[in-house]
């Protein structure tokens, strides 16, 4: 299977120098870094804006009601992933990924400006509902997409390391989501931020998505006439009927690796304040310095699968999410020293990081030319919309049920599923076991 990626560049393989490699890499990743920015900014903000939308209620539940919202534009992923997985096979990845960073700059601008409950009552969440569906949409075909085209770009023999900067610019915008909080925390008061401050980063947002479409047009496109024209091209028919089993190995990993990667990255600023007692502003301060050394390990580990291939990438990550979730998570309830507790959570980041650095490359691996971006696209967006997205709607419900160590288990039993998945790659991680 790993063959196939050799089929998927046409303009950006035959003729072009690591430079051009290297500018396309950063065109693809500069929209995918805007789309998670733009993202992210509604889950680090939530603390703030919870009570405009959803006025009734103690902050527990306020918080439950946005990640219910938060994981509803989860649910939409699925289609984007089809949607847009039969734009870039179709049409080309290029128009795929400048129609996504559009689309996330809509949503991103209609909630910078949309009035809270007072103003216009039931109509504030139910537009605020609709505005992360359409968000949704477009990060559930932003992925799949841009795995698909770095894989493409990427040279023969590193691109283990080229591919992981997907993942480099999507924690980027979750970095600079929560740089942004703590930025604001410090120019503004907690009621200034409470009342109008928090729709700064999505007018941001809305203003970074212009220069990140300004960058993609000048991208060259990797997949050729051909392989457009394929007749299973962006065919989901022909995709779950000759390639079903790479589509449910991709489902299997990702769930454990998405569960993992949410828990660890936007619930855990939460969970540090509503469960570990932590102030806000150090929450997010420290958030911020996790996540800045989360981001720079992506290449090393990527640079390490090829070396060791992704599969013993995967088994690294799959067994160690099973065993050391439950201790880091119980270790994290009654922390109290910030230098112990950005410690577990880094422990943490760093098992997941054998996922991330790797995620987008050994999907598109598993997939050929005609179907990649769909493949990759919609499998996992199924799985993140089901275990990624509601991460933290079923952690905060089962702390409101007095049952929170539950989840601790639920992550742990997820990872021990990515590890079995695992078991079926190729020795040196590329496709699948025959």
């Amino acid at each position: 299977m790993a063959d196939n990626i050799k089929n998927g560049s046409n303009a950006l393989t035959s003729a072009s120098d690591s430079k051009k490699r290297i500018w396309a890499i950063v065109g693809a990743s500069s929209g995918n870094l805007v789309e998670w920015f733009d993202f992210y900014v509604y889950s680090f903000f939530s603390l703030y804006f919870a009570h405009i939308f959803f006025p009734q209620g103690d902050s527990t539940t306020q918080l439950l009601q946005t990640a219910g919202v938060f994981a509803v534009g989860f649910l939409m992923r699925p289609i984007g992933g089809w949607m847009f997985g039969y734009i870039a096979d179709k049409h080309g990845r290029k128009k795929s990924m400048l129609i996504s960073v559009c689309m996330m700059c809509f949503g991103s601008l209609v909630i910078a400006c949309l009035p809270g409950f007072d103003s216009i009552g039931i109509a504030a969440p139910i537009i605020l509902l609709l505005a992360r569906m359409f968000q949704g949409l477009s990060v559930g075909g932003e992925y799949g997409t841009s795995a698909t085209y770095m894989s493409e770009v990427a040279l023969e023999g590193r691109k283990g390391f080229y591919a992981s900067f997907q993942y480099v610019t999507l924690i980027g915008g979750q970095l600079l989501a929560v740089l942004t909080v703590v930025v604001l925390q410090q120019l503004m008061t907690d009621a200034e931020l409470k009342s109008w401050g928090w729709r700064i980063p999505f007018a941001l947002g809305a203003v970074l998505a212009v220069v990140a479409l300004w960058l993609r047009r000048s991208l060259n496109e990797t997949s050729d006439k051909n392989t457009r024209e394929h007749r299973d091209a962006g065919s989901l028919m022909g995709l779950l009927k000759n390639h079903r089993r790479a589509f449910l190995m991709v489902l299997g990993f990702t769930a454990g690796g998405s569960l993992s990667f949410y828990t660890f990255t936007t619930y855990m600023q939460k969970y540090l304040v509503n469960t570990s007692g932590m102030d806000a502003k150090t929450a997010s301060a420290l958030m911020t310095g996790a996540l800045f050394v989360f981001m720079l390990i992506q290449p090393v580990i990527g640079a390490l699968s090829d070396k060791i291939g992704r599969r013993s990438s995967m088994m690294i990550f799959g067994a160690g999410a099973a065993i050391c979730t439950v201790p880091i998570l119980t270790a994290l309830q009654n922390v109290e020293s910030e230098w112990a507790a950005i410690s577990l959570v880094m422990l943490a980041l760093l098992i997941t990081s054998f996922y991330t650095s790797i995620s987008g490359i050994l999907k598109a691996e598993m997939f050929p030319p005609e179907v990649r971006a769909l493949g990759v696209g919609l499998s996992y967006a199924i799985a993140n919309a089901i275990f990624g997205g509601s991460a933290e709607f079923v952690a905060l419900t089962l702390k409101h049920q007095g049952i929170e160590t539950s989840f601790f288990w639920y992550v742990s039993a997820m990872g021990a599923l990515a590890f079995l998945v695992s078991l079926m790659l190729h020795r040196r991680g590329k496709g699948i076991s025959l």
